[in-house]
């Protein structure tokens, strides 16, 4: 077994906790976006290393965020497939 699959990933930690931050504010639309997948989906715990009770006050700010329209429910998603191409037609 090789050096590079005995290495454990880097610990994630709550940048919140980090921060003492007391109150996560929807109206910071930008902080909140790094929260955010390109497609307008909330992060998971496991990849942004936040701590339950940040999570869950991020993913409250985030959905106050999309009723006050400050972000995206979702963003539409541009596709490469040319129409008429595959299905045996042609």
């Amino acid at each position: 077994m090789s050096a590079e699959y005995a290495r454990k990933p880097k610990r994630k930690y709550c940048q919140f906790c980090k921060d003492h931050t007391e109150f996560i504010d929807y109206k910071d639309a930008q902080g909140l976006r790094k929260f955010m997948t390109d497609r307008g989906k909330i992060k998971p715990r496991r990849v942004t290393g936040n701590c339950a009770q940040h999570q869950n006050a991020m993913a409250m700010a985030i959905k106050r965020a999309r009723e006050m329209a400050l972000l995206p429910y979702t963003v539409p998603v541009i596709s490469n497939k040319v129409e008429g191409r595959g299905r045996g037609r042609g």
